[in-house]
């Protein structure tokens, strides 16, 4: 047996904004921005050369879900991005704006840096130990 955790959903105040973050400084593939009619997209994002696991943008919709936009982890890190090459993409990414929360560090399990989108989640750029 096989499972896989397709989808991530991500509270975010517009589309737009998601998608120009996520895929615009990020650089993630836009795999589907489907309009659903009244106001609703489906909109999906994925770190390049991912193939499982995509983050499903979703727009808040009430007060509640909008109160939630940038704590959906309780102020912990949440979400963590995997790369192989981590200079290169920490490079990239604060060459393109992106908010890091702190130094690269070295740990026993890799290379890491804490970042934040701009809705206030927070992120870990990885690179695993080998």
């Amino acid at each position: 047996m096989k499972q896989t955790v397709a989808r991530v959903t991500i509270v975010v105040p517009d589309y737009d904004d998601g998608i120009a973050f996520y895929c615009g400084k990020l650089g993630f593939d836009l795999i589907e921005d489907t309009d659903l009619g009244s106001g609703k997209r489906w909109v999906l994002v994925r770190p390049k050369g991912a193939t499982e696991t995509a983050l499903l943008l979703a727009r808040a919709a009430d007060e509640r879900q909008r109160a939630a936009i940038g704590n959906q982890t309780g102020g912990r890190v949440g979400f963590f991005l995997f790369t192989d090459d981590f200079a290169r993409d920490h490079a990239a990414m604060v060459a393109a704006g992106v908010e890091f929360r702190e130094a690269p560090r070295h740990e026993a399990y890799g290379s890491v840096a804490v970042f934040a989108d701009p809705f206030g989640n927070l992120w870990d750029l990885l690179q695993p130990a080998s």
